[in-house]
Protein backbone atom coordinates (compact mmCIF):
# COMPACT_ATOMS: atom_id res chain seq x y z
CA UNK A 1 0.00 0.00 0.00
CA UNK A 2 0.76 3.79 -0.36
CA UNK A 3 2.52 5.07 2.74
CA UNK A 4 0.02 8.17 3.22
CA UNK A 5 0.05 10.31 6.25
CA UNK A 6 -1.84 13.29 7.16
CA UNK A 7 0.16 16.44 8.29
CA UNK A 8 0.09 20.00 8.08
CA UNK A 9 1.82 22.50 6.53
CA UNK A 10 4.57 24.75 8.70
CA UNK A 11 6.24 26.54 5.99
CA UNK A 12 5.39 27.13 2.44
CA UNK A 13 8.05 28.77 -0.06
CA UNK A 14 6.87 29.99 -3.29
CA UNK A 15 6.62 27.24 -5.87
CA UNK A 16 9.87 27.63 -8.83
CA UNK A 17 8.63 26.71 -11.83
CA UNK A 18 5.33 24.79 -10.52
CA UNK A 19 7.66 23.04 -7.71
CA UNK A 20 7.05 24.21 -4.14
CA UNK A 21 9.22 23.27 -1.10
CA UNK A 22 7.47 22.92 1.98
CA UNK A 23 8.16 22.13 5.95
CA UNK A 24 5.37 20.05 7.30
CA UNK A 25 4.52 18.75 10.89
CA UNK A 26 4.03 14.62 10.84
CA UNK A 27 3.77 13.09 13.77
CA UNK A 28 5.40 15.89 15.60
CA UNK A 29 8.14 15.72 13.52
CA UNK A 30 8.76 18.44 10.94
CA UNK A 31 10.18 17.23 7.92
CA UNK A 32 10.70 18.32 4.49
CA UNK A 33 8.32 18.13 1.91
CA UNK A 34 7.43 18.94 -2.02
CA UNK A 35 4.10 19.83 -3.76
CA UNK A 36 3.48 19.66 -7.35
CA UNK A 37 1.61 22.83 -7.72
CA UNK A 38 0.73 21.67 -11.66
CA UNK A 39 -0.75 18.65 -10.16
CA UNK A 40 -2.40 19.11 -7.06
CA UNK A 41 -2.11 22.84 -5.98
CA UNK A 42 -0.05 25.64 -4.01
CA UNK A 43 0.06 24.99 -0.35
CA UNK A 44 0.03 27.50 2.46
CA UNK A 45 0.81 27.27 6.16
CA UNK A 46 -1.59 25.67 8.11
CA UNK A 47 -2.97 23.64 5.05
CA UNK A 48 -4.20 19.82 6.18
CA UNK A 49 -2.41 17.57 3.48
CA UNK A 50 -1.96 14.07 2.74
CA UNK A 51 1.74 13.38 2.06
CA UNK A 52 3.34 10.08 0.69
CA UNK A 53 6.15 9.60 3.65
CA UNK A 54 7.67 6.52 1.75
CA UNK A 55 10.78 8.68 0.63
CA UNK A 56 12.18 9.81 3.82
CA UNK A 57 10.80 6.55 5.91
CA UNK A 58 13.45 4.82 3.46
CA UNK A 59 15.80 7.15 4.11
CA UNK A 60 15.87 7.61 -0.08
CA UNK A 61 19.09 10.36 -0.74
CA UNK A 62 17.60 11.76 -4.30
CA UNK A 63 14.40 12.82 -3.66
CA UNK A 64 14.11 12.48 0.13
CA UNK A 65 11.71 14.42 1.19
CA UNK A 66 7.51 13.66 1.70
CA UNK A 67 5.27 14.37 -1.40
CA UNK A 68 1.85 16.09 -1.11
CA UNK A 69 -0.60 13.36 -2.24
CA UNK A 70 -3.45 15.82 -1.95
CA UNK A 71 -3.62 19.20 -0.32
CA UNK A 72 -7.41 18.55 2.05
CA UNK A 73 -7.65 22.38 2.62
CA UNK A 74 -7.69 23.92 -0.84
CA UNK A 75 -6.67 21.22 -3.44
CA UNK A 76 -9.99 19.41 -4.39
CA UNK A 77 -11.31 22.05 -6.85
CA UNK A 78 -9.52 20.83 -9.54
CA UNK A 79 -11.34 20.64 -12.95
CA UNK A 80 -8.00 19.21 -15.65
CA UNK A 81 -7.41 20.33 -18.83
CA UNK A 82 -10.27 21.06 -21.19
CA UNK A 83 -10.78 18.83 -23.94
CA UNK A 84 -7.90 16.55 -22.81
CA UNK A 85 -8.89 12.77 -22.74
CA UNK A 86 -5.20 10.87 -23.45
CA UNK A 87 -4.59 10.12 -19.91
CA UNK A 88 -0.63 10.37 -17.79
CA UNK A 89 -0.06 8.05 -14.91
CA UNK A 90 -2.92 6.31 -16.21
CA UNK A 91 -5.14 3.85 -13.50
CA UNK A 92 -3.49 5.30 -11.01
CA UNK A 93 -4.61 7.71 -8.20
CA UNK A 94 -2.82 10.53 -9.77
CA UNK A 95 -3.99 9.73 -13.32
CA UNK A 96 -4.48 12.86 -15.31
CA UNK A 97 -5.64 14.05 -18.74
CA UNK A 98 -3.16 15.71 -21.11
CA UNK A 99 -3.03 17.31 -24.50
CA UNK A 100 -0.56 14.93 -26.24
CA UNK A 101 1.94 16.50 -29.41
CA UNK A 102 0.81 13.29 -31.06
CA UNK A 103 -2.42 14.56 -31.22
CA UNK A 104 -5.27 12.66 -32.94
CA UNK A 105 -5.19 11.03 -36.24
CA UNK A 106 -5.57 13.34 -39.32
CA UNK A 107 -7.55 11.39 -41.84
CA UNK A 108 -9.84 10.45 -38.99
CA UNK A 109 -11.52 6.57 -39.60
CA UNK A 110 -10.35 6.62 -42.86
CA UNK A 111 -7.17 6.10 -41.37
CA UNK A 112 -6.64 2.36 -40.88
CA UNK A 113 -6.91 2.59 -44.94
CA UNK A 114 -3.86 4.46 -44.84
CA UNK A 115 -0.42 2.71 -45.88
CA UNK A 116 2.66 2.95 -43.50
CA UNK A 117 4.30 4.82 -45.86
CA UNK A 118 1.83 7.24 -46.11
CA UNK A 119 1.37 7.83 -42.13
CA UNK A 120 5.37 8.09 -42.28
CA UNK A 121 5.58 11.05 -44.85
CA UNK A 122 3.15 12.62 -43.41
CA UNK A 123 5.56 12.73 -39.55
CA UNK A 124 8.28 13.68 -42.26
CA UNK A 125 10.33 10.64 -41.62
CA UNK A 126 13.08 9.94 -41.95
CA UNK A 127 14.37 12.57 -39.53
CA UNK A 128 18.11 13.36 -39.44
CA UNK A 129 18.88 15.78 -36.93
CA UNK A 130 21.29 13.97 -34.14
CA UNK A 131 19.86 12.73 -30.85
CA UNK A 132 21.94 12.45 -27.70
CA UNK A 133 19.94 9.94 -25.50
CA UNK A 134 21.63 10.17 -21.80
CA UNK A 135 21.37 7.93 -18.85
CA UNK A 136 21.08 10.17 -16.05
CA UNK A 137 19.97 13.91 -15.78
CA UNK A 138 23.47 15.23 -14.55
CA UNK A 139 24.33 14.78 -18.31
CA UNK A 140 21.68 17.20 -19.49
CA UNK A 141 23.70 20.57 -18.43
CA UNK A 142 27.06 19.92 -19.42
CA UNK A 143 26.04 18.19 -22.94
CA UNK A 144 24.26 21.43 -23.73
CA UNK A 145 26.68 24.06 -22.45
CA UNK A 146 29.01 22.07 -25.05
CA UNK A 147 27.23 22.13 -27.90
CA UNK A 148 26.22 26.14 -27.40
CA UNK A 149 29.93 26.53 -27.00
CA UNK A 150 30.76 24.58 -30.53
CA UNK A 151 27.49 25.86 -32.30
CA UNK A 152 26.17 28.57 -30.29
CA UNK A 153 22.58 29.80 -31.12
CA UNK A 154 21.34 25.67 -31.97
CA UNK A 155 17.79 25.17 -31.39
CA UNK A 156 18.24 22.31 -28.86
CA UNK A 157 15.10 20.38 -26.54
CA UNK A 158 14.98 18.24 -24.23
CA UNK A 159 12.59 15.00 -23.73
CA UNK A 160 12.33 13.71 -20.45
CA UNK A 161 11.96 10.06 -20.21
CA UNK A 162 11.44 7.64 -17.50
CA UNK A 163 14.15 6.22 -15.85
CA UNK A 164 14.45 8.89 -12.92
CA UNK A 165 12.16 11.50 -11.86
CA UNK A 166 8.53 11.81 -13.54
CA UNK A 167 7.15 15.29 -12.74
CA UNK A 168 8.61 17.53 -15.43
CA UNK A 169 8.60 20.64 -12.76
CA UNK A 170 11.16 18.86 -10.53
CA UNK A 171 14.16 19.81 -12.35
CA UNK A 172 16.26 23.25 -10.99
CA UNK A 173 18.52 22.47 -14.14
CA UNK A 174 15.89 22.34 -17.06
CA UNK A 175 14.97 25.99 -15.50
CA UNK A 176 18.55 27.43 -15.80
CA UNK A 177 19.37 26.12 -19.13
CA UNK A 178 15.89 27.99 -20.42
CA UNK A 179 16.87 30.97 -18.88
CA UNK A 180 20.24 31.13 -20.25
CA UNK A 181 18.65 29.99 -24.05
CA UNK A 182 20.64 26.57 -23.98
CA UNK A 183 17.35 24.66 -23.82
CA UNK A 184 14.06 25.66 -26.46
CA UNK A 185 11.70 23.42 -25.42
CA UNK A 186 10.66 20.96 -22.70
CA UNK A 187 8.90 18.00 -23.72
CA UNK A 188 7.59 15.08 -21.27
CA UNK A 189 7.17 11.63 -22.35
CA UNK A 190 5.95 8.14 -21.41
CA UNK A 191 4.79 8.40 -17.92
CA UNK A 192 7.16 11.97 -17.66
CA UNK A 193 5.12 14.82 -17.19
CA UNK A 194 4.41 18.17 -16.85
CA UNK A 195 7.00 19.57 -19.18
CA UNK A 196 5.77 22.46 -21.30
CA UNK A 197 4.52 20.05 -23.78
CA UNK A 198 3.35 16.25 -23.44
CA UNK A 199 4.06 13.21 -25.52
CA UNK A 200 2.29 9.47 -25.37
CA UNK A 201 5.91 7.92 -26.58
CA UNK A 202 8.98 8.90 -27.01
CA UNK A 203 9.23 8.68 -30.68
CA UNK A 204 6.42 10.95 -30.67
CA UNK A 205 8.36 13.88 -28.47
CA UNK A 206 11.38 13.29 -30.41
CA UNK A 207 9.25 13.80 -33.81
CA UNK A 208 7.51 16.57 -32.49
CA UNK A 209 10.50 18.37 -31.44
CA UNK A 210 12.27 18.24 -34.41
CA UNK A 211 9.52 18.24 -37.40
CA UNK A 212 7.29 21.10 -35.17
CA UNK A 213 9.14 22.73 -33.22
CA UNK A 214 12.35 23.29 -35.31
CA UNK A 215 14.66 21.45 -32.93
CA UNK A 216 18.17 20.71 -34.98
CA UNK A 217 19.55 18.48 -31.67
CA UNK A 218 17.29 16.98 -28.85
CA UNK A 219 18.41 15.76 -25.67
CA UNK A 220 16.55 12.69 -24.53
CA UNK A 221 17.30 11.52 -21.08
CA UNK A 222 15.46 10.68 -17.34
CA UNK A 223 14.89 13.57 -14.65
CA UNK A 224 16.45 13.49 -11.53
CA UNK A 225 17.12 10.53 -9.50
CA UNK A 226 17.72 7.09 -10.38
CA UNK A 227 16.05 3.90 -9.48
CA UNK A 228 18.14 0.68 -9.75
CA UNK A 229 18.76 -2.39 -8.14
CA UNK A 230 22.30 -3.48 -8.88
CA UNK A 231 21.18 -5.58 -11.45
CA UNK A 232 22.61 -5.89 -14.86
CA UNK A 233 18.62 -4.81 -16.33
CA UNK A 234 16.96 -3.07 -13.35
CA UNK A 235 18.15 0.25 -13.48
CA UNK A 236 17.21 3.51 -15.01
CA UNK A 237 19.94 3.81 -17.40
CA UNK A 238 18.41 0.72 -19.29
CA UNK A 239 16.08 3.11 -20.76
CA UNK A 240 18.75 5.05 -22.37
CA UNK A 241 18.22 1.60 -24.83
CA UNK A 242 14.99 1.99 -25.67
CA UNK A 243 15.20 5.92 -26.46
CA UNK A 244 18.93 5.12 -28.82
CA UNK A 245 16.26 2.35 -30.66
CA UNK A 246 13.20 5.36 -30.71
CA UNK A 247 15.85 7.95 -32.20
CA UNK A 248 17.51 5.35 -35.00
CA UNK A 249 14.04 3.95 -35.89
CA UNK A 250 13.34 7.84 -36.63
CA UNK A 251 15.68 8.05 -38.87
CA UNK A 252 18.02 10.14 -36.27
CA UNK A 253 21.54 10.37 -35.98
CA UNK A 254 22.25 8.86 -32.40
CA UNK A 255 24.55 9.47 -30.04
CA UNK A 256 24.88 7.61 -26.51
CA UNK A 257 26.33 9.53 -23.47
CA UNK A 258 28.61 7.90 -22.09
CA UNK A 259 28.46 7.32 -17.93
CA UNK A 260 31.82 7.33 -16.58
CA UNK A 261 33.51 7.78 -13.39
CA UNK A 262 36.95 8.03 -11.13
CA UNK A 263 34.83 9.05 -8.25
CA UNK A 264 31.97 6.07 -7.49
CA UNK A 265 33.10 3.51 -5.33
CA UNK A 266 30.85 1.12 -6.90
CA UNK A 267 33.51 -0.85 -8.90
CA UNK A 268 30.90 -1.66 -11.61
CA UNK A 269 30.44 2.26 -12.25
CA UNK A 270 33.99 2.69 -12.51
CA UNK A 271 35.28 3.58 -15.97
CA UNK A 272 32.79 3.30 -18.34
CA UNK A 273 29.55 2.58 -16.26
CA UNK A 274 28.08 -1.43 -16.95
CA UNK A 275 24.86 1.05 -17.48
CA UNK A 276 26.35 2.18 -21.08
CA UNK A 277 28.16 -0.85 -21.28
CA UNK A 278 24.92 -3.07 -21.04
CA UNK A 279 22.96 -0.90 -23.36
CA UNK A 280 25.74 -0.63 -25.83
CA UNK A 281 25.69 -4.48 -25.85
CA UNK A 282 22.27 -4.44 -26.14
CA UNK A 283 21.22 -2.28 -28.83
CA UNK A 284 20.32 -3.61 -31.99
CA UNK A 285 22.18 -0.57 -34.33
CA UNK A 286 25.32 1.08 -33.98
CA UNK A 287 24.89 4.21 -32.54
CA UNK A 288 27.98 6.74 -31.73
CA UNK A 289 29.77 6.77 -28.24
CA UNK A 290 31.58 10.09 -27.61
CA UNK A 291 34.60 9.75 -25.54
CA UNK A 292 37.00 12.38 -23.77
CA UNK A 293 40.20 13.11 -25.66
CA UNK A 294 42.58 10.22 -24.55
CA UNK A 295 39.96 8.24 -22.79
CA UNK A 296 40.93 4.91 -22.22
CA UNK A 297 39.06 2.08 -21.47
CA UNK A 298 38.70 -2.04 -22.39
CA UNK A 299 35.02 -1.58 -22.80
CA UNK A 300 36.08 0.84 -25.94
CA UNK A 301 36.97 -2.48 -28.03
CA UNK A 302 34.24 -4.16 -27.20
CA UNK A 303 31.91 -1.43 -28.44
CA UNK A 304 33.78 -1.19 -31.46
CA UNK A 305 33.55 -4.77 -31.99
CA UNK A 306 29.57 -4.24 -31.78
CA UNK A 307 30.10 -1.76 -34.79
CA UNK A 308 29.61 1.40 -32.40
CA UNK A 309 31.68 4.38 -33.44
CA UNK A 310 33.88 5.48 -30.63
CA UNK A 311 34.15 9.11 -30.94
CA UNK A 312 36.88 11.36 -28.92
CA UNK A 313 35.99 14.94 -28.70
CA UNK A 314 37.06 18.13 -26.47
CA UNK A 315 36.14 18.22 -23.20
CA UNK A 316 36.67 22.13 -21.39
CA UNK A 317 36.35 21.06 -17.70
CA UNK A 318 37.44 24.37 -16.56
CA UNK A 319 35.12 26.27 -18.80
CA UNK A 320 32.47 24.40 -17.82
CA UNK A 321 32.95 24.58 -14.04
CA UNK A 322 33.52 28.32 -14.70
CA UNK A 323 30.07 28.50 -16.38
CA UNK A 324 28.22 28.12 -12.86
CA UNK A 325 26.22 25.45 -14.51
CA UNK A 326 24.95 21.87 -11.84
CA UNK A 327 28.76 20.66 -10.91
CA UNK A 328 27.97 18.13 -8.82
CA UNK A 329 27.01 14.22 -9.01
CA UNK A 330 26.02 12.02 -6.80
CA UNK A 331 27.18 14.41 -3.83
CA UNK A 332 30.57 14.84 -5.82
CA UNK A 333 31.93 17.65 -7.25
CA UNK A 334 33.59 17.96 -11.06
CA UNK A 335 37.04 17.80 -9.02
CA UNK A 336 35.94 14.47 -7.59
CA UNK A 337 34.58 12.77 -10.88
CA UNK A 338 36.00 14.65 -13.93
CA UNK A 339 35.43 12.05 -16.09
CA UNK A 340 31.70 12.12 -15.46
CA UNK A 341 31.39 15.18 -16.52
CA UNK A 342 34.05 15.25 -19.27
CA UNK A 343 32.05 12.36 -20.83
CA UNK A 344 28.99 14.58 -21.37
CA UNK A 345 30.94 17.42 -22.26
CA UNK A 346 32.46 15.24 -25.26
CA UNK A 347 28.84 14.53 -26.15
CA UNK A 348 28.16 17.98 -26.31
CA UNK A 349 31.59 19.02 -28.65
CA UNK A 350 30.42 15.89 -30.88
CA UNK A 351 27.09 16.94 -31.62
CA UNK A 352 27.85 20.94 -32.46
CA UNK A 353 30.29 18.96 -34.54
CA UNK A 354 27.99 17.36 -36.57
CA UNK A 355 25.10 20.51 -37.69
Amino acid sequence: MLTLRRSVVVTAEEPVGGWQRLTAALDGEQRPAVADTALVGACAAGDEIVVNAAAIDLSLGSGGADVVHVNLTRGLGGAGVPGAHVMKLNYSSLQHAILPVEGEESAGADSVARSVDAELAELGLPLTAPVAVFPLHGHLAPVAWALAQTRPGTRVGFVQTAGGALPGAMSATVRELRERGLLHGHTTAGPAYGGEREAITTAGAIQDGIAAQGWEVALVGPGPGILGSGSALGHGGIVAMDSAHAALALGCRTLLVARMSSGDPRPRHQGLSHHTRTVLELLLAPVTLPVPLGAADPAFAAARARGHLVHEARADLAGYRASGLPARTMGRELEDDQPFFAAALAAGTTLGGML
